[in-house]
């Protein structure tokens, strides 16, 4: 199995309500996406996170899941729309679970 870690750093134009909308279109992937056993996505509300505001984890069957989620036009219309709310930065870790 994969885990897929994400974090999200916003622009301070970036609103509650673009987040909230973020968060149920990525929920969503879970119904549209073959592969993903699990998909969590939330607001972050601890200070140590250096400036990004939200996290991601979705878990994989497999590698070859998580390399079609990438590329899938639901997943890319989700990456669209964090574009265009503000997104400033983001980090990724990719692993598989032992």
């Amino acid at each position: 199995m994969i885990e897929h870690i994400a974090l999200l750093k916003f622009t301070p134009h970036t609103t509650e309500e673009q987040k909230e909308e973020l968060i149920t279109r990525t929920l969503e992937l879970k119904n549209i996406i073959p592969g993903i056993v699990e998909i969590q996505q939330g607001t972050n509300f601890s200070n140590r996170s250096k400036g990004y505001e939200m996290g991601l984890t979705v878990r994989f069957e497999d590698r070859s899941s998580l390399e079609n989620y990438g590329s899938h036009p639901a997943h890319q219309e989700v990456v669209s729309y964090l574009k265009e709310i503000g997104l400033e930065d983001s980090i990724f870790v990719d692993f598989e679970m032992k």
